[in-house]
């Protein structure tokens, strides 16, 4: 079951993340107040479902890892706190600090010195949880 349980829930992530990323880069394209705005306040309820997914993605891959070891494992798990303290130290609470912005209407340079910043960090964890699923894939053999 963990076999199933650990790809599906990460690549639902990843899924979640490029998401909320291209989402952002779509309305800040538009040049749209209100599209921005909606993305904004909208991408703080995607945690809901973001959130667990990446929990059930570290705790079935670290139930997977207990029986194997090799280059490729040790490199997902070493990857892990990387893409954890870049959700809790700043994806997080630069969402919920440009949702707050946002909802006051507050379109001013410190909302897109922090956009910038939420994009930069945003597209690390893409690029982490990426190299992740394809040393997951490589390892089982499915690459």
């Amino acid at each position: 079951m963990k076999k199933i349980i650990h790809p599906v829930a990460g690549a639902f992530a990843i899924l979640c993340i490029a998401t909320f990323w291209l989402s952002t880069i779509s309305s800040e394209l538009s040049g749209s107040q209100t599209m921005i705005a909606l993305v904004k306040r909208a991408i703080p309820w995607g945690f809901l479902l973001l959130i667990p997914a990446l929990m059930i993605t570290g705790a079935s891959g670290f139930a997977l890892a207990r029986d194997r070891r090799g280059e490729r494992v040790e490199a997902k798990i070493r990857r892990m706190p990387w893409i954890a303290a870049n959700g809790v130290l700043l994806l997080i609470p630069a969402a919920l600090f440009l949702a707050g912005k946002a909802k006051n209407g507050e379109f001013d340079s410190s909302f897109y010195a922090v956009q910038a910043l939420e994009l930069l960090a945003g597209a690390a964890n893409l690029a982490l949880l990426g190299f992740s699923m394809r040393d997951g894939l490589k390892s089982n053999g499915r690459l």
